[in-house]
């Protein structure tokens, strides 16, 4: 019997590096404010806070998202608007930002979100990652009518999609923070 790739630990595990001629405090003191991820994401429309406060561990953040219908084309994802609660799970100013998305139901999920900086002579090296250490319920709701072929076809087309988001979210991460 075949394992089923939503099985694999982690599920997800992907990230790039960008360097950015700016101090990491700088570069963190942008890349921690929730609020502003919709100026570079590429599902982030708006937010709100919804507990605690911005930068501040167990804080939880309402993301307005929306979703093209041109993305994975052949997969029952969620078009159009959608809504995400993320919490703030590290924040380590001038080193590290990091927070989990919720499920539907409230928990905080294996589904990291990461900015980890490294300051270098002439700016700071930004890296992006996105870890899903177990497959989410919102992966077996959008698998659950797949074959096994079917949800590794997936698996490989979200990984596609999420490293090229990540890749471009860095570089206007780049651009928003030269600018500033």
């Amino acid at each position: 019997m075949t394992t089923s790739i939503l099985e694999s630990r982690p599920l997800f595990e992907l990230g790039a590096e960008i360097h950015i001629a700016a101090s990491a405090d700088k570069i963190y003191s942008i890349v921690s404010d929730m609020k502003r991820h919709s100026e570079w994401s590429s599902e982030l429309q708006d937010g709100k806070w919804l507990s605690g406060e911005p930068g501040a561990v167990g804080s939880v953040f309402l993301g307005e998202n929306f979703r093209s219908d041109d993305i994975v084309t052949w997969a029952p994802l969620i078009r159009g608007i959608w809504h995400t609660k993320s919490e703030v799970a590290e924040t380590s100013p001038g080193q590290a930002f990091r927070w989990k998305i919720h499920s539907k139901t409230g928990e905080p999920q294996d589904l990291v979100w990461s900015f980890v900086l490294t300051p270098g002579e002439d700016g700071t090296t930004l890296s992006q990652t996105f870890r899903m250490g177990y497959a989410s319920p919102g992966i077996h709701e959008i698998t659950k009518d797949m074959d096994e072929p079917d949800k590794r076809k997936f698996i490989a087309d979200w990984t596609v999609k999420m490293t090229r988001d990540i890749q471009e979210t860095l570089e206007k991460i780049k651009v928003v923070v030269e600018k500033a």
